[in-house]
């Protein structure tokens, strides 16, 4: 198993903004202790471990975001995106948006990964992108 230090908590499910973003669409909250990983390195981490350059035809289930809670915390992002920018050929298209609602995903959902890591849809997406953070962000990272 692996455990991103600092990151005290993860909700699955699904998250709403507001306008035309009021759909909801699959996230996870990432409640995280500022002192041991910061907020550059989670967006960072979230660019780099899905499509945030792609503007698929699933976007609006699977809609690329960062939600925030608090201006200061919109401001911050917006900053780090437009920095990271650099080092992507392709224009980051992931969206900073107001966090308004969040609905868990359901039991069989929950865990997905650690209950059935043998599962093609985990071997085909999620492992790849825990060995990215093994191999990458390993100061970030304990592996149990």
């Amino acid at each position: 198993m692996v455990v991103a230090i600092g990151v005290e908590k993860v909700a699955q499910g699904w998250v709403s903004s507001f306008n035309k973003n009021n759909t909801f669409s699959e996230a996870v909250i990432v409640s995280f202790n500022h002192e041991k990983i910061n907020l550059k390195t989670l967006i960072e981490i979230h660019l780099l471990t899905h499509k945030s350059t792609s503007n698929h035809s699933m976007r609006t289930k699977y809609r690329s975001a960062i939600y925030y809670f608090s201006l200061e915390q919109k401001e911050n992002s917006l900053k780090i995106i437009e920095n990271l920018q650099l080092n992507f050929d392709a224009k980051i298209i992931t969206k900073i948006l107001e966090f308004k609602n969040f609905k868990p995903s359901t039991k069989e959902f929950q865990n997905y990964y650690k209950k059935n890591p043998q599962k093609p849809f985990c071997e085909k997406y999620i492992h790849p992108k825990l060995q990215f953070l093994l191999e990458n962000y390993s100061s970030f990272v304990l592996k149990k």
